[in-house]
């Protein structure tokens, strides 16, 4: 197994170990992150339908028009938490779990939860 294989295999081993524990419900939905090389993705997620609730992404319009050139990865992910979050409380949420899906609470994970908390949410 390669590096990149095993890098993968260990994330996974990591998100079932989050998952196992975490479950969204109506009340207190969860907020799942995944980060790749270039974008952010963040959705509020109800297990128990199997619905997401709100989504945001650095693909967004919205977050797209308030990055501008030369800003840094974690900078755009506390933007697109701070959006994630409004819509949230538009929505009605205002309490969520957090997943980080594998991903080190750290860096551009971290400044997503802490935009998300700026904008009110609970977690």
């Amino acid at each position: 197994m390669n590096r990149l294989e095993l890098k993968k295999v260990r994330r996974e081993r990591r998100k079932l170990r989050v998952r196992k524990k975490i479950i969204g419900t109506a009340e207190r939905p969860r907020l799942s992150v995944y980060r790749s090389l270039k974008h952010i993705y963040a959705q509020i997620i109800n297990d128990e339908l199997g619905h997401t609730l709100v989504a945001c992404s650095t693909l967004d319009k919205e977050v797209r028009s308030q990055i501008t050139e030369g800003m840094s990865k974690v900078e755009q992910a506390k933007i697109v938490g701070k959006v994630l979050g409004e819509r949230a409380l538009k929505a009605g949420i205002q309490a969520i779990a957090f997943d980080r899906n594998g991903f080190l609470y750290h860096g551009r994970v971290r400044a997503l939860a802490e935009g998300a908390r700026e904008a009110g949410l609970k977690f």
